[in-house]
């Protein structure tokens, strides 16, 4: 049996977006708890190729904390593998490859401390997730560091995008955001420079 399962993911469409991957480690549990690989660098290379992951990154986010839509250009491209180990999130990337057949489209995961499910974003796609539990902590793997002059943000809720991001499972709780990335550009503002060849 394989270590991991791995998913195409889907647009609310129904469209298989080419790069990102939902990966569920197998799970060995018994009256004493549980056991994964959360990580094994040749069972990752064998579902995606060869891959230098340089930093980890944890962030803890309380209910209804929206995170991005965060990526970096080249030559500080990051590629990141997600997973959420306290609580659960809403986790989403977006398409900012030129000329893909998906360009502008968005893929999206429930990722949680009981699903135990990861998202492989690789470069070219811009991240954010947002946080269904007080508190969310989410672990992920990137594959550059981070990159001030490289980095970038797109808005949350570009209506061209159309994320369908769950608000409804809030419950109240009010939705946060940085100031960064409430003033993010829109799809159609960024120049060409903007996105991935």
């Amino acid at each position: 049996m394989r270590a991991v399962r791995v998913e195409q993911l889907r647009t609310a469409r129904g469209v298989v977006v080419a790069g990102p991957l939902g990966l569920t480690p197998r799970v060995f549990a018994d009256d004493r708890g549980f056991f994964l690989e959360s990580w094994n660098q040749q069972v990752f290379e064998d579902v995606v190729g060869p891959v230098p992951f340089v930093q980890d990154n944890h962030s803890c986010s309380r209910k209804g904390v929206l995170r991005g839509l965060h990526y970096q250009l080249p030559p500080r491209p990051q590629a990141k593998l997600v997973r959420c180990i306290v609580g659960e999130i809403f986790d989403v990337a977006v398409d900012l490859r030129r000329g893909s057949a998906s360009f502008g489209q968005w893929v999206g995961a429930l990722l949680s401390a009981a699903n135990r499910q990861q998202l492989w974003i690789p470069e070219g796609f811009a991240h954010g997730f947002l946080s269904l539990s007080d508190p969310a902590e989410v672990l992920y793997k990137a594959t550059d560091f981070w990159s001030r002059p490289c980095e970038r943000s797109l808005r949350w809720d570009d209506p061209t995008i159309g994320v369908a991001w769950p608000r409804e499972r809030l419950e109240g709780a009010r939705l946060l955001l940085s100031g960064k990335d409430a003033m993010a550009p829109r799809l159609a503002d960024l120049g060409e420079e903007a996105l991935f060849r």
